[in-house]
């Protein structure tokens, strides 16, 4: 009889069809996440679906559920994170990651993803001492919307921005990886995900089981991530601002150091009520671009067109 181990990754050597382990690059609740080499020595990253509460793996490499009572929650994560996967492998943007095979082997589902070489925006900030100029920030989040639109144009969120999940190339273009969609589908339906939020950058209408989810909540997380980036560290827990919120905004933390346009951009994508927040991430991003080059942006709040967008995307189910 085989032994099992709680989300152990595969060890380096392991083999996944024409791709070889070489290390892993990161572990999550949801997932393991590998650098792997092809036959031809390519560098891709491989995700792995691997739910730490749910999931095993015995020492021949199979994933394994050893609760049946689980098996239903399981199955419907493997089931979102192959649609996800899917649905990612059909769009082909320069900032967002790219799928390029997604597979079922040793029981459980992966995804090949491209490897880039560069460092996340943590890092970048870190290297900056906390704080970065509204030049780069205007240039790469209007570059992460660009991308973003594409990915809402899929029915698709990412319901996980934040610093760590943006990547800045070589070159300095920027990159949206590890989506949150599955995750959060399941943290919604089943009490073993249901820690499976980033505090500081989930929206508040993530923690409400029933409250419908958008691009406004994407928004939201990249109003968060502004908000860091300018020197604010992780802002006030969603959830804890709706009960009392202590949350400085930006337009009197950073008065002096940004312009008055970005400011209230910024606090307008962290406002609580999702109607008070920008309505679209291709209006987000022109006023961003606009403001930059000194053209006028009228604001776009979200009004009523939130609703038809959501009744469009969901065929008319909330």
């Amino acid at each position: 009889m085989t032994q099992s181990n709680p989300q152990t990754a595969l060890p380096a050597g392991s083999r996944l069809g024409e791709y070889t382990i070489v290390r892993q690059l990161s572990v999550g609740g949801f997932s393991v996440v590998y650098l792997a080499l092809d036959d031809q020595d390519n560098k891709f990253a491989i995700k792995e679906y691997l739910p730490r509460n749910l999931a095993l793996r015995d020492d021949d490499g199979q994933v394994t559920v050893p609760h049946e009572l689980d098996r239903e929650a399981f199955n419907l994560g493997l089931k979102c994170f192959f649609e996800e996967g899917r649905i990612l492998s059909g769009i082909s943007h320069p900032t967002v990651v790219r799928v390029i095979n997604f597979f079922r082997a040793n029981q459980t589902v992966y995804m090949v993803m491209e490897y880039a070489d560069g460092r996340s925006l943590v890092r970048e900030l870190e290297l900056a001492g906390g704080r970065l100029e509204e030049r780069r920030l205007r240039k790469w989040f209007a570059a992460l919307l660009s991308g973003l639109r594409e990915v809402h144009l899929q029915r698709l969120l990412h319901l996980d921005i934040k610093p760590a999940n943006i990547y800045l190339r070589r070159n300095g273009a920027p990159l949206l990886l590890d989506f949150g969609a599955a995750r959060q589908t399941l943290s919604r339906r089943d009490k073993h995900f249901a820690s499976m939020y980033t505090p500081g950058f989930a929206a508040p209408e993530q923690y409400e089981k029933d409250a419908p989810l958008g691009p406004w909540t994407d928004i939201y997380a990249l109003g968060a991530c502004l908000y860091a980036c300018m020197g604010g560290g992780t802002p006030q827990v969603s959830k804890e601002r709706k009960e009392s919120d202590r949350l400085q905004p930006a337009s009197k933390a950073f008065r002096h150091l940004y312009s008055p346009e970005l400011l209230e951009l910024t606090d307008q994508c962290l406002a609580l009520p999702p109607d008070e927040r920008p309505a679209t991430v291709a209006g987000l991003q022109k006023r961003l671009m606009a403001e930059e080059y000194g053209q006028p942006a009228p604001a776009e709040l979200a009004g009523s067109k939130w609703m038809g967008w959501l009744k469009n995307l969901t065929g008319g189910r909330s």
